[in-house]
């Protein structure tokens, strides 16, 4: 059966991009990249581009609207910065209604998407958000636990090397709180959301480490570590290098010592604890990069579902 692989462009050469690029040129089955965009002409993404037989403009998406490439595009990831992404949504919208954005920023103008969670709910939207690189990592935990019972609190620390934050990630501090904490809600099934981000400056540069804290119900702690583990199955279908970094520990919070979680008062119920280790597949980026490697892993493999929907019409 021969597959007709759908055109994309990649808006952002840096890092994310660059890794997205050759992760496409590498292994997709529905996905062909026709164009990569950026705004240096001296980047090094844009550079490997044009190397790898890449089309390239580095005149942002206007420089892209220009090119006869854009109009065999179906797909456009953004891998800029949030704000940048409001503008290119609104300005490539006008152009082609039709096309779907990935958007790797925490800008969320469309539904937040994790593949493992709810991607078939989403395969018809125009544009998604892939929430954050920590949301990736830990809303499907969350969201495993919510499977087996009401969960009321969820705090999620991620940790990552301070060399794989580039200007974007930096930049966008305050909206991966933001954006990260409201999908822990919305996707993870929370009745309250905490992210909270940590850059390591270690050297060497150390594996992204993500702490999950769930406070939920009462309920079966072998069905839940059960959800936990075969949430973690699912989530390396994408990503290889995502493992629990030691088995999941329980505590019960008993309604004399109650925790007094802020907007919720005091609660008592099962607190689970759950330690993740991303390790990147080393495509592009470091091995210590996982927090960028889970973040193109998931929109490729959010891309890709869309495609193949796209060929079941």
């Amino acid at each position: 059966m021969n597959i007709r692989k759908r055109k994309v462009a990649i808006i952002g050469s840096g890092n994310i991009g660059t890794d997205l690029m050759i992760k496409i040129l590498r292994n997709s089955k529905y996905l062909e990249i026709a164009v990569m965009v950026g705004i240096d002409p001296k980047s090094d993404g844009l550079a490997r581009a044009e190397r790898m037989g890449v089309e390239t403009t580095h005149d942002g998406v206007e420089g892209l609207s220009r090119l006869s490439a854009f109009q065999e595009i179906d797909f456009v990831f953004d891998a800029t910065s949030a704000n940048a992404h409001i503008k290119n949504d609104a300005f490539l919208r006008k152009l082609k209604p039709t096309i779907r954005l990935i958007d790797l920023t925490p800008a969320a103008i469309g539904p937040y998407c994790i593949p493992v969670v709810n991607l078939q709910e989403n395969l018809n939207a125009q544009n998604v958000n892939m929430v954050t690189c920590g949301g990736q990592a830990t809303i499907p935990i969350v969201a495993a636990i919510s499977r087996v019972a009401k969960v009321h609190y969820a705090e999620i620390v991620a940790s990552i090397a301070s060399k794989s934050a580039g200007p974007g990630t930096r930049a966008n501090i305050d909206e991966f709180t933001e954006t990260t904490s409201k999908a822990i809600e919305v996707i993870g099934g929370a009745q309250k959301g905490k992210a909270i981000i940590v850059m390591n400056p270690a050297e060497p540069p150390l594996i992204m480490r993500d702490t999950v804290y769930v406070l939920s119900e009462i309920a079966d702690q072998t069905k839940v570590e059960e959800s936990i583990q075969s949430m973690v199955k699912s989530v390396q279908t994408y990503v290889p290098g995502y493992r629990l970094k030691q088995q999941v520990q329980f505590d019960v919070i008993f309604e004399d010592k109650p925790l007094n979680i802020p907007g919720l008062g005091k609660i008592s119920g099962l607190k689970t604890s759950v330690f993740l280790e991303v390790e990147g597949a080393a495509h592009y980026l470091p091995a210590y990069a996982g927090n960028l490697d889970i973040m193109t892993s998931a929109a490729l493999a959010t891309a890709e579902s869309m495609a193949q929907s796209l060929e079941n019409l």
